[in-house]
């Protein structure tokens, strides 16, 4: 079990681990023995939101306050409003927001109906501020907590997905495969230069150095219907645009980096290699401001027949501006991953004359070497800390292919996920799942039913990895450039979530009174992008202890 807690430095942050043991079936919060347990019998009171009455007789006066408030409340309110009152009247007043918030939300134009907020104490789910809480909300990437938790729990932290290589035909002793060399996906979402080198290692090593047959890609652990989507927005070339794939290699997307020199030239780097990328390379270094170098970075790229691929940079690019990366999503698939197993292949020594092209792996066909990608607790960090929505995609696909066997369809992935979440008595009525990474304008969930989750995950067998994953305000990962002058700095785990018209934050605040808190807020507005400093100033109170 794993809680957030307050460092003993405003510009440090810890994470407790604690014992490990399991709450699934139960809400975290119902079991007092979670995080919020202590010994001492003040300290667990109010961890668990229930606050101790005044002592020397002060329980009687206490008592009757909050009566003469319950029937006020009922004096005024509509008759189903007192209905629910009087059911309700024993849980305490949630808390309103604060004037720093609600002074961000009138700035940014944003109206409190377009804004969802529930604030909880780590143990405890009832709500200590609850803003339109059970409102289905767009939650752009802070719907990739469903899909990590889930994942983490379902497959299990130390779950490696595997990249397998076959062959067919002889092999002759010079090392020339007279047959088909076949590599097999299952949907590796960090299957980068430096993982996919050990796969080529292991097929040099099996004996193979020339390929005098095809390079054929087994790519049915996903289904068909996941590939070639449309893009989420117009921007096709956005690696964030990238889908899903068996046989995702390096996020499908090339990191061009471009560096002039005073000699009037202009350096472009290109990550990762492409066996059938050629550079034309026509830029000038120029003398003069840093202006108008917008068209000099981006390039012209235009595939052949002959499976060749130009990428075309051309016009001036002024010195000032140092060098500059740009990071494009190019080719499908099929075409990105063969050239990047090519040219790895052959800077290793080794030939290949044929051609590539998709099928199984055949009956019959020997095993040559399988590459092991990283541990699922270092692709969930990943996922979270940069909000990686292909890698997200991929997990989520993954889930459902694995649990109910492949092809993965996200309708399989969706099915188990929700009864996963059904069966730790997470019931979300209002979720709706798309892809798992929040990049749709169809994936849903309420704010208290992502703070359940919250909730939930943090008393978990997998709470150290799901906390750790998310970003640290101030320190890293999409949190890195806020709050780095507060003193919530360092003292809170926060995934972020932005799409136009959305603006989220789920995670944990390590306040400075030593509680620790759920928070959750979703804004859905036409001036969503605005409103960033009314999350700021969220998180601050927070961690300010609410006062």
């Amino acid at each position: 079990m794993t809680i957030v807690s307050p460092s003993t430095s405003p510009r440090r942050r810890t994470v407790f681990a604690l014992s490990s043991f399991r709450l699934f079936g139960h809400r975290s919060g119902s079991d007092r023995s979670g995080p919020s347990a202590s010994s001492n019998p003040s300290t667990a009171s109010a961890r668990s939101g229930w606050r101790r009455p005044p002592a020397r007789g002060g329980r009687a006066r206490w008592q009757a306050a909050c009566v003469l408030v319950a029937a006020a409340a009922l004096a005024f309110a509509a008759p189903a409003d007192a209905r629910k009152l009087r059911r309700h009247a024993h849980t305490p007043v949630a808390l309103q927001l604060p004037a720093s918030v609600t002074r961000a939300l009138k700035r940014a134009d944003v109206p409190l109906s377009s804004i969802s907020v529930v604030v909880e104490r780590i143990g405890d789910p009832t709500p200590l501020v609850a803003l339109n809480a059970q409102t289905p909300m767009l939650p752009a990437s802070t719907m990739k907590l469903v899909t990590t938790y889930a994942g983490l729990s379902v497959l299990g932290p130390d779950y490696r997905w595997r990249t397998s290589a076959y062959a067919d035909g002889n092999l002759d002793p010079d090392g020339t495969l007279h047959g088909n060399l076949y590599i097999q996906g299952t949907g590796d979402p960090k299957l980068v230069p430096e993982e996919l080198i050990d796969l080529v290692d292991k097929i040099r090593r099996a004996g193979i150095t020339a390929i005098d047959g095809e390079l054929v890609l087994d790519k049915r652990f996903f289904d068909p219907s996941t590939r070639d989507l449309p893009p989420f927005d117009d921007d096709a070339e956005a690696p964030y645009n990238v889908g899903p794939d068996p046989l995702l290699y390096a996020f499908k997307s090339l990191s061009f980096t471009l560096t002039p020199s005073p000699d009037g030239n202009v350096a472009i780097d290109v990550i990762p290699a492409l066996a059938q990328l050629q550079i034309d390379n026509s830029l000038r270094a120029s003398a003069g401001p840093c202006v108008g170098v917008d068209a000099a970075l981006t390039p012209s790229v235009t595939p052949h027949r002959n499976g060749t691929v130009d990428a075309l940079f051309s016009g001036d690019y002024p010195l000032r501006c140092g060098p500059r990366t740009i990071n494009l999503a190019v080719l499908d698939h099929t075409a990105f991953f063969a050239g990047g197993f090519l040219a790895l292949w052959r800077s290793a020594g080794g030939t290949f004359n044929g051609t590539t092209h998709e099928g199984p792996v055949p009956v019959g066909a020997r095993l040559l070497a399988v590459h092991r990608g990283p541990v699922l607790t270092d692709i969930v960090r990943d996922i979270n800390k940069f909000s990686n929505n292909v890698m997200a995609r991929n997990l989520f696909l993954t889930i459902g292919a694995v649990v109910n066997k492949p092809p993965a369809t996200p309708a399989k992935s969706r099915a188990v996920i929700e009864r996963f979440l059904h069966t730790q008595a997470l019931d979300m009525p209002e979720l709706a799942l798309e892809n798992g990474s929040g990049l749709s304008r169809e994936e849903h969930i309420s704010a208290k039913s992502l703070a359940d989750l919250l909730q939930h995950a943090n008393a978990s067998p997998v709470a150290q990895a799901f906390v750790a994953s998310l970003p640290v305000a101030g320190v890293d990962g999409t949190m890195r450039n806020r709050l780095r002058s507060e003193p919530v700095f360092g003292n809170a785990h926060i995934k972020t979530g932005t799409l136009n018209d959305v603006r989220a934050i789920a995670g944990y605040v390590a306040a400075d009174n030593g509680q620790s808190y759920v928070v959750v807020s979703f804004i859905n507005d036409r001036h969503a992008a605005a409103a960033r400093a009314a999350h700021d100033a969220l998180l601050e109170w927070v961690y300010r202890g609410l006062r």
